[in-house]
């Protein structure tokens, strides 16, 4: 088959769910709707480029009209993966089947084995030790940490191990290591999390602290070949934006490009398509509507990035060629009406288009998110690594 498509942009809302999955009560999920929640609850949702493409004709939204003629092909993916967090949703993109989900310690802290060899290998006392925001948990002990050198440890709904440390007293190579040793000690099955993220910051006093771009993820390597590595061995481009090179630990990636926000990942986004002239993927990752949202159960906040979302995704449009292909989709749900401060076990929307395309509408739903690996896979001519699982829907998008 001749290449339908010289570059596609996948672009991954993180955290846009559009309504609970069948399996949600095993989740604690029954009912949750990150997007159709948020449109019942905010006053203005005023987002005409995801409407063009007729995100309102896959998930009706209050504020938002259906198309008349959508410019886009959608549909709704079910997560066939067991989970509900941001590797697990990645991964299974690309074509991985995750069966066993990842470690979290929300409700209990981390358990004094681990903490026990974490402070004897770093020399740390070890303080904290719960689920908490990241902000919050630098107001209450910020300043404990700067007066005496003990670390901050703490997690969050996602299976994650994060360290704080400020820049001028702790110091960034010295946070680092700290990681490392973390990464090490959870790379055991019994205590296995996602990811360990170093979460540097600036301040001296409750009030003041403030996170840095000099965070850095430890997160496991996939379990196994993905459609990222099919396409880096065949030789073609794959550039990664925002944290998608630590989902995927850097496999499978020829370019990775840091982002402060998600509306600099969308600039960033467009710079590419505008600048650059290469074949192969570039992979979007928009994690604020998650982090500083849907986690915080900010409906207001999370509306006002769709809103800004979609200025920028306004601005992509334009510069987008016939040979490019657009596809929006998201890795799981954050409701944030929802109880709790978890993910939410929802369907995710699957939005493609090109300029090129002379049809549009809606495509039946598809049982994984692998969908999207598989497309990618199929434009390239490249064969999905073995033991993946997608199906492509590359020839219905005419």
């Amino acid at each position: 088959m001749s290449r339908k498509y010289q570059r596609i942009f996948i672009i991954v809302i993180d955290s846009l769910g559009t309504g609970a999955m069948d399996d949600a009560a095993s989740y604690n999920d029954t009912g949750a709707d990150t997007l159709g929640h948020i449109s019942s609850h905010v006053e203005q949702l005023y987002i005409p480029h995801l409407q063009k493409l007729g995100l309102a004709n896959l998930h009706p939204l209050r504020q938002v009209a259906l198309a008349e003629r959508p410019a886009a092909y959608f549909m709704k993916l079910h997560e066939a993966s067991a989970g509900k967090d941001t590797i697990t949703g990645h991964w299974e993109m690309m074509g991985l089947k995750i069966t066993k989900p990842f470690r979290t310690f929300t409700e209990t802290g981390f358990p004094k084995e681990l903490l026990e060899e974490l402070s004897a290998r770093t020399g740390r006392v070890i303080i904290g030790n719960k689920s908490a925001s990241g902000t919050r948990i630098l107001d209450e002990l910020g300043e404990e940490e700067i007066a005496t050198g003990h670390m901050i440890v703490y997690t969050s709904a996602d299976s994650v191990l994060q360290i704080p440390g400020n820049e001028e007293t702790f110091g960034l190579e010295e946070l680092y290591r700290c990681c490392e040793i973390a990464r090490e000690i959870t790379m055991k099955d019994k205590w296995k999390v996602g990811r360990v993220i170093a979460r540097p910051y600036v301040g001296k006093r409750k009030g003041e602290f403030r996170r840095t771009a000099n965070r850095h993820d430890y997160a496991l390597k996939p379990s196994g070949k993905t459609v990222l590595d099919a396409l880096k061995e065949a030789g073609f481009t794959v550039i990664s934006i925002g944290k998608i090179h630590d989902i995927f630990s850097g496999e499978g990636l020829t370019e990775s490009i840091r982002s402060e926000s998600s509306v600099r990942g969308m600039e960033q986004t467009i710079e590419i398509a505008t600048e650059r002239d290469f074949t192969g993927l570039c992979f979007v990752n928009l994690v604020d509507f998650d982090a500083l949202w849907g986690h915080r159960r900010d409906v207001e906040g999370y509306a006002k990035e769709l809103e800004k979302f979609d200025v920028k995704l306004g601005e992509l449009l334009k510069v987008l060629k016939a040979e490019d292909l657009l596809i929006i989709t998201a890795d799981h749900g954050n409701d944030p009406t929802h109880a709790g401060t978890d993910h939410t076990r929802e369907t995710v929307p699957f939005l493609a288009y090109s300029p090129s395309m002379k049809g549009s509408g809606r495509l039946e739903d598809i049982r994984t998110f692998a969908v999207t690996g598989a497309t990618v896979a199929h434009n390239f001519g490249v064969d999905m690594p073995e033991g993946t699982i997608g199906e492509s829907v590359l020839e219905k998008l005419v």
